[in-house]
């Protein structure tokens, strides 16, 4: 060091440094960390299970928790389908029972909430998806399970107060539930009833899907054509906003743990790290990464991963040059759409310069070319090769009014 104030510089970054990497060479403890779960008392399940039993129309919210260890998320899926009560599945849970089952309802979930007389919230919080607990009655009786003691009482006694609050693993709480309820089985005409009204929703979601809008493709359209060309053995990862949230209406996951998501904070870029994951564990199927335009640009170049050790997934990217989750809720409250908008970007030649391949879709395109080119995709990512779908999507108000934060 040259003069007194480099000597000091120095001195002290060597000091800092020594003292950052001190027990750099001592030996560490590398055996495993234990695992712990908490359980649910036999007294409280069987408190539940009382409950159920006089209930006329239980329901169950099940969330990303319960397809966790210990039990497996097959085993915790057929458990549900052996009770018989409907259920809504958020998150990770998604595909619990199936590609199509009849206790899965997805669709007017405030309608069944208000007339339901237990919900049993098993992994699932209060939180925006739930109004904050506004969704829930006043009149049902409300039983939460969660292995974390915040979320069990995340805005308690503000817009809603449980009647049994569990600290517990929430699969393993259904196995214990299961075990407490052998011989039950709801009613069939409750899950029956809100099916019915699901398939009205649906129905009128189809018919919203060939509304042409003022420019480029309708994404309800693409996601409906989507579903159709999936094939059984696919996994599902969501990365995005406006789009992903349409999406987890009419996208129906095959399995169990065949739909991984962010989680409830959205957090972008996950796309193309949980497809790599996705692929290398299960490398037979077919794997789809359904992008907003917003959140591939996070994880884009993950494309010259794909390509270099030969593994082929498939994005699908609902391209509407905007950040639209946000500006759905910025434009009306601040009347600015700074920072919301994007380009209609030539994501296809990206992925193409990464070594993969990619398709263009716009307004031109028909439902057949949507069709053929999302047929292609498969054909292409079986054959071996990364494929960027880059979908052109106008506006839609399928979404309007949803609360995302």
């Amino acid at each position: 060091p040259k003069g007194f104030v480099q000597y000091i510089a120095a001195l002290y970054t060597r000091a800092y440094i020594n003292r950052l990497f001190s027990r750099a060479w001592n030996p560490q403890d590398t055996s495993p960390l234990c695992s712990s779960y908490p359980f649910a008392k036999d007294k409280h399940v069987q408190k539940v299970a009382d409950m159920v039993h006089k209930a006329k129309k239980p329901l169950f919210l099940i969330g990303s928790q319960a397809t966790l260890p210990p039990t497996k998320a097959s085993t915790t899926g057929k458990l549900l389908e052996d009770l018989g009560i409907p259920c809504f599945l958020g998150g990770m849970s998604r595909g619990l029972l199936g590609h199509n089952n009849s206790i899965h309802i997805r669709q007017r979930r405030t309608d069944a909430l208000k007339e339901a007389d237990l919900v049993i919230l098993a992994g699932t919080v209060c939180d925006f998806r739930l109004k904050y607990g506004q969704s829930l009655s006043s009149r049902s009786k409300t039983v939460i399970v969660n292995r974390s003691k915040t979320n069990l009482y995340l805005n308690a006694r503000i817009s809603w107060s449980p009647t049994l609050a569990l600290q517990a693993d929430p699969g393993y709480f259904i196995h214990q539930l299961s075990a407490a309820l052998e011989g039950y089985q709801c009613d069939p005409a409750w899950a029956k009833e809100l099916k019915t009204r699901e398939e009205v929703k649906e129905k009128a979601n189809l018919e919203k899907s060939e509304e042409i809008p003022e420019e480029h493709l309708n994404p309800l359209k693409v996601l409906h054509i989507t579903e159709n060309v999936m094939s059984e053995d696919s996994i599902i990862i969501a990365d995005g906003g406006d789009f992903v949230g349409s999406a987890a209406y009419i996208l129906r996951p095959r399995g169990p743990l065949k739909w991984l998501d962010p989680g409830p904070f959205g957090t972008l870029g996950v796309g193309g790290g949980f497809a790599l994951g996705a692929k290398l564990c299960c490398p037979e199927s077919d794997i789809w990464i359904i992008y907003g335009d917003g959140s591939l640009g996070f994880s884009v170049a993950e494309f010259d991963t794909f390509a270099r050790h030969n593994l082929p997934v498939i994005a699908v990217v609902g391209n509407d040059a905007c950040w639209s989750q946000i500006a759905r809720e910025q434009i009306p409250t601040l009347h600015s759409s700074v920072a919301c908008m994007l380009e209609y970007s030539d994501y296809e030649k990206v992925a193409e310069g990464y070594g993969g391949r990619g398709l263009r879709l716009d307004g031109t395109n028909t439902g057949d070319d949507i069709e053929k080119a999302l047929t292609d995709a498969q054909t292409l990512s079986r054959e071996g090769k990364p494929v960027l779908v880059n979908c052109l999507i106008g506006k839609s108000n399928f979404r309007e009014g949803s609360i995302s934060v």
